[in-house]
């Protein structure tokens, strides 16, 4: 493994993974007060191998106001493999879903597309503002909608995962995410703090959306490969799904 300067890789990633970076940041910028996040310094760029190929993994972060940390990862492995990854965490206090998206792509194909408000109070699901907003954004058929894996209990009912089948539905997808974003970044710009009662609350949904998601096995069978299991049980908790305190 290695660690070097600063280098781009979004511009080597699918064009769909290049224009969804694009917007996820465009967004943030426009709706929200952005102040760096700053990682563990060998945590930002990442160089390794996988299975003789090449892997990249570009972290950028920020923080704000509601937001602990918005995060935003694009990987590439050789030719075959592109990635993007975006999580939004909610401070403390704060009464706020989960925003998650991830693309997967090979060989010029986006193979999985994924992108969900999650909810995190204890009725696990999104309040009245949340739906209202999302009810009202344009909802485009997909020809090939994808199972949501065993621990998918922590999407809401407006979770879309697909498999894009042309580049109409490519951009369908990214439109929608987009929306799900703007009404995300929207709404939370509005909230208040809550007490310290209903934010730990809050803040337990936060902790088991984070539980789920580091049991996604194949990103991490892919971190262990290129780096070792103890390397990627560090990455995934601190860089991918770092744990609130409660």
């Amino acid at each position: 493994m290695v660690q070097t300067a600063y280098s781009s890789v979004k511009d080597d990633l699918h064009p769909l993974i290049q224009q969804l970076a694009h917007g996820i940041i465009s967004t943030w910028q426009t709706h929200l007060d952005l102040e760096p996040f700053l990682l563990p310094e060998d945590l930002g760029y990442i160089e390794g191998r996988l299975e003789g190929e090449k892997l990249r993994i570009e972290n950028c972060c920020y923080q704000s106001r509601e937001f602990r940390k918005m995060h935003l990862e694009l990987a590439k492995v050789g030719k075959n493999l592109d990635i993007l990854h975006c999580v939004m965490f909610p401070r403390e206090g704060y009464p706020l879903p989960m925003f998650g998206c991830d693309l997967v792509g090979g060989r010029g194909q986006i193979s999985a597309a994924i992108a969900d408000l999650s909810p995190t109070n204890a009725e696990k699901t999104l309040s009245s503002d949340y739906h209202g907003a999302l009810s009202q954004l344009p909802t485009p058929d997909f020809a090939q909608p994808r199972e949501l894996p065993e621990w998918g209990d922590i999407f809401s009912e407006f979770c879309l995962f697909i498999r894009p089948a042309d580049p109409n539905e490519e951009q369908r997808f990214l439109h929608r995410v987009i929306g799900f974003l703007e009404a995300h970044c929207s709404l939370a710009s509005q909230t208040q703090p809550v007490g310290s009662e209903i934010s730990s609350v809050y803040l337990e949904g936060q902790r088991n959306y984070c539980t789920k998601q580091q049991q996604n096995d194949k990103t991490r069978r892919v971190l262990e490969k290129a780096f070792g299991d103890e390397w990627a049980e560090r990455y995934m908790t601190t860089v991918l799904f770092d744990l609130p305190t409660v």
